[in-house]
């Protein structure tokens, strides 16, 4: 099996989640460069893969004015430093793996689609749920045709209250101004999910939601702008310091390398992880529905919301010749003619995301490998129908909830750009 070099974009959290791959499976996968503007980060990142002094840069910019020097550009930098390093890299001959949310912009999601087939190359999308056991399960079931064909779905993502406390008040995804709105950075993931599992174009879409709970009108009497200072913090469930120096320590990398009480009591003053989450300059739902009409005349509804115990998905999958229903790695098949009720356990998975962390990575370098101008399994192609249904959805939700037809949405775009 022929080795695969890569250069890494960003060495941040998913980053991280990635480049493991090269240390697991060196046969495989080498890293020999990287671009990260925080020193801490960049100089842990290069010893742990043995990248040199004049591989590490600190800026995509600088990495990317140096001739092709790997076969792969992993690029995994906040949501909107995605576009220019993107086309940059495929103007490179790099073939791409791009976290996601392609971009914040449909332009340039549309751009980057073009980029790729412009440039013969791969641009892979990390949409990392079609990677796992568990999606692939349910999928191969309804390519099987186990339930007839599929009239409704129904899935839940369930954000949990510390994760949407920790991402999307306080965290890097917390404003679309600066990000993205929550329907692209979170759940982009599953419109992709629901697109992939329907297999037929989606039509129309509507959506509503708001900021119900994270704002200055809900802050208890006596809060303050911190937890630490804050008189009524032992009574609030967001508080940072229980989160942080409890069961959600080691999510205190996102603003210290060290995980030392000292450092994390540090950053909890000094950083936007110990505000109050009544007081943190977010503007993104913190819950959402979107329903979607599908080609043959299926439907799906998706339901966003961060006030749940814990992270998880569900999905109810209903076809005309039986039914499906998923959480937490086990799979339910029921049939409506032979009553059989057929349960699948999923194996713990290895890597995060359920196992999709490192399946993607495997995915991508076997299609680097055999390249021949096909479509990836989640290619800027699949991935802009998707992003579109999410970008749709959001101008649902601005506009009083309004029906948006995804072709005409399409086409508007297009010929925008």
């Amino acid at each position: 099996m022929k080795q695969l070099t890569a250069i890494l974009i960003g060495a941040g959290a998913r980053g991280n989640a990635y480049a493991p791959y090269a240390l697991d499976y060196p046969h495989e996968l080498n890293i020999v460069a990287v671009a990260e503007p925080n020193p801490e980060r960049l100089a842990k990142f290069a010893e742990r893969h043995h990248i040199p002094a004049e591989r590490q840069y600190t800026s995509w910019e600088t990495l990317l004015q140096e001739p092709q020097m790997a076969d792969i550009a992993i690029v995994t930098t906040q949501d909107r430093v995605h576009y220019e390093p993107t086309l940059q890299a495929l103007q490179r001959k790099y073939h791409v793996l791009l976290e996601k949310p392609m971009s914040p912009e449909p332009r340039e999601c549309i751009e980057m689609e073009r980029a790729a087939k412009e440039n013969g190359r791969l641009l892979t999308i990390c949409h990392v749920l079609r990677y796992t056991p568990f999606w692939s399960a349910i999928k191969r079931l309804i390519t099987e045709g186990r339930i007839g064909e599929i009239v409704s779905i129904q899935l839940n993502e369930n954000v949990g209250y510390w994760h949407i406390a920790h991402s999307f008040v306080r965290g890097n995804w917390n404003n679309s101004d600066t990000s993205s709105p929550m329907i692209l950075a979170k759940s982009c993931h599953d419109m992709d999910v629901l697109s992939w599992l329907m297999d037929q174009p989606c039509v129309r879409v509507s959506s509503f939601g708001s900021l119900m709970h994270f704002h200055s009108g809900n802050a208890p009497e006596g809060s303050s702008d911190r937890c630490l200072t804050c008189a009524v913090e032992s009574s609030c469930p967001y508080s940072a310091p229980r989160f942080y120096l409890g069961e959600g320590k080691h999510w205190a990398r996102h603003f210290t390398e060290e995980l030392t009480r000292e450092n994390i009591v540090k950053g909890l003053q000094e950083t936007d992880y110990g505000r109050c989450v009544y007081k943190s300059d977010n503007n993104v739902v913190d819950h959402q529905v979107v329903n979607m009409e599908f080609a043959s005349g299926a439907t799906a509804m998706f339901s966003m919301c961060g006030f749940t115990r814990h992270q998880e998905r569900r999905i109810q999958i209903m076809g005309t010749r039986g039914e499906i229903r998923g959480e937490a790695g086990a799979i339910r098949l029921m049939d409506f003619l032979t009553h059989e009720n057929i349960e699948i356990q999923i194996p713990k998975p290895t890597s995060g995301h359920g196992g999709g962390d490192s399946g993607i990575v495997r995915s991508f370098l076997r299609e680097v490998r055999n390249y021949n101008g096909e479509e990836s399994l989640t290619s800027a192609s699949a991935s802009v129908r998707s992003h579109l249904m999410a970008f749709a959805a959001e101008q649902s939700r601005l506009n009083e909830g309004r029906s948006i037809a995804l072709d005409d949405y399409y086409r508007k775009l297009a010929a925008a750009t």
